[in-house]
């Protein structure tokens, strides 16, 4: 897969920096309405004061999240196993809460549209450079994330290794097993057609959102993608 340049990841970073954008996360952080500096005991939420931690804080990198490619499963030759859809960024509560505040590319310039729980994206970016180096990517469909290295697709999840086992696979065996799943599903096919295939609509404009997570992620301006179930 092609990489995000630098100076294009602290654009994406910068977005999730606004003031407005940590005041959208820290209500998403809330729990019956009321903030998470205010669930802890009044020591707690001093010492989290003191440390400059009641307002929800980045962590960790801001990564591009890079998502099984349509191409590839079609066996368009030239096509990357998976493509950069969006980039994340962790954020964590003072009450050790975390969200992955996800990013896209918009009018020039990087626009927050979602909050998903939990940091996945960072997560299995992290391990995947920490067990060898490689690219991470995830196929939605079976929620698998997986890195390819020199090669290979390696398993970094339960899912992943349900679906390519403990060694992993080459990235020919890799490409065969997911045609075999997803090469009727594609954009344009009629299991597409009949509205099967989920996701976004083409012509929604996405907005930053507190949702749960799902298998999608947003497509500003593009068509349905492969077919996704939820997480």
């Amino acid at each position: 897969p092609a990489p995000v340049p630098a100076a294009e990841l602290a654009q994406a970073r910068g977005a999730v920096q606004d003031p407005a954008v940590l005041d959208k996360v820290g209500h998403f952080f809330a729990r019956k309405g009321v903030p998470p500096t205010r669930q802890l005991t009044i020591g707690a939420a001093e010492e989290a004061r003191a440390a400059g931690e009641a307002a929800p804080r980045l962590v960790g990198d801001t990564v591009p999240v890079y998502v099984l490619d349509p191409g590839f499963v079609a066996g368009t030759p030239g096509a990357p196993v998976a493509t950069s859809e969006f980039t994340a960024s962790k954020v964590v509560a003072a009450d050790g809460q975390s969200a992955s505040v996800w990013t896209v590319r918009q009018g020039g310039g990087w626009k927050v549209v979602n909050i998903a729980s939990g940091g996945d994206e960072s997560d299995y970016a992290a391990k995947a450079a920490g067990s060898g180096g490689g690219t991470a990517f995830r196929e939605p469909q079976v929620n698998a994330w997986y890195v390819l290295r020199d090669g290979r697709v390696l398993p970094l999840d339960d899912e992943a290794r349900r679906s390519v086992g403990a060694g992993g696979v080459t990235l020919a065996a890799y490409q065969q097993l997911v045609h075999q799943r997803y090469g009727d599903k594609l954009p344009g096919s009629a299991y597409d057609r009949a509205g099967k295939g989920g996701g976004y609509e083409a012509d929604a404009a996405p907005e930053l959102a507190a949702a749960p997570r799902s298998g999608t992620a947003p497509q500003p301006g593009e068509g349905p993608q492969l077919a996704v179930a939820p997480r």
